[in-house]
């Protein structure tokens, strides 16, 4: 596929290209697919929490590929350590100099594997990272490519041995999304797909990375009406007075949910953001961020329960 160079107007086809691109490795996910790229335009993080080999590794390698991103993949375990992640500054001989060796966290697109099984002090090499996009080893200060986007993977299934994610550390991540099990007929497309080659092999750039930046600032710029970005507080502050909650949307929450609906209006053509661009991202932006308290623990109500009461709760706009 041919490198698109951006254009004003062609966000909705070149989003269309990206989801497009990806999908002919990634099969049957396309709503997983258009959250990725939303999640890449909108300069976040994502949270992939699924069972094993369901596609999440694939998912950010094609998505790397698509871009023409550099890819890093970091496998966390209980002995990585933080100098694993940034980097560390090594002692050059030849040279009498210390150098900087960056780590993987300086790719375009990190996969950040099973981020739950490293002890907190690793986890939280990732925060500046995530937050900043730098990183500071040693008292110099190392600015980090753009585009740059982590995705973590953790496995709800198994907690041993775990070291569950802070709400500090949550409240990092743009959106949380679950890949799930392919349908009957994309699983039978996927056996003849990859029977005897890898798609990701054979997959080739739909943009370069000058024209993913160009994307994200054109999304950055999509109208937001004084009425959506009063909808957006009134929701907020209904997380934080739902009796369910006892810590409900952070400012950062706020500022999340606007950028990601500005994705989305600009995916589907619009130069403005409407209440439904608002509600159709509500769960994969809010849910993660969201503390229940022990009785709504002790009920097993899902915190996108909370968040789809809280929807319904809040009158969107009508002008």
């Amino acid at each position: 596929m041919a490198l698109q160079e951006p254009e004003e107007g062609l966000f909705a086809e070149q989003f269309q290209s990206i989801t497009g691109n990806i999908g002919r490795a990634i099969m049957g996910k396309s709503d997983v697919l258009d959250l990725a790229v939303t999640c890449l335009l909108a300069e976040g993080h994502l949270l992939i929490e699924d069972a094993p080999g369901v596609g999440k590794t694939s998912l950010a390698k094609a998505l790397a590929i698509t871009v023409q991103a550099e890819f890093g993949r970091i496998q966390f375990t209980p002995d990585l350590l933080p100098s694993d992640v940034v980097g560390a500054t090594i002692w050059n001989r030849a040279a009498n100099t210390l150098d900087f060796q960056p780590g993987p966290v300086f790719s375009g697109i990190v996969v950040a594997d099973e981020i739950n099984r490293a002890s907190p002090k690793t986890q939280s090499a990732l925060l500046e990272a995530m937050a900043e996009r730098q990183v500071t080893v040693d008292g110099t200060t190392h600015p980090l490519p753009r585009p740059f986007m982590v995705i973590a993977t953790q496995n709800p299934l198994e907690h041993e041995g775990t070291y569950p994610l802070p709400e500090s550390q949550l409240d990092r991540f743009l959106m949380r999304v679950e890949v799930g099990y392919p349908s009957r007929q994309a699983e039978l497309d996927i056996l003849d797909a990859h029977g005897t080659a890898n798609p990701l092999d054979s997959l080739r750039p739909a943009l370069d990375p000058q024209a993913v930046n160009a994307l994200a600032d054109h999304a950055g710029a999509v109208f937001t009406a004084p009425g959506i970005k009063r909808y957006l507080v009134q929701i907020a502050n209904a997380t934080r007075d739902h009796p369910s909650l006892i810590l409900g949307m952070s400012t950062r929450a706020t500022l999340a949910l606007q950028r990601a609906s500005r994705v989305r209006a600009a995916s589907q053509g619009r130069d403005y953001v409407l209440p439904d661009d608002i509600k159709q991202l509500a769960v994969p932006v809010l849910a993660h961020r969201l503390l229940l308290n022990p009785q709504a623990r002790a009920r097993g109500t899902p915190p996108a329960q909370i968040v789809d009461e809280v929807m319904g709760s809040v009158p969107a706009p009508v002008d």
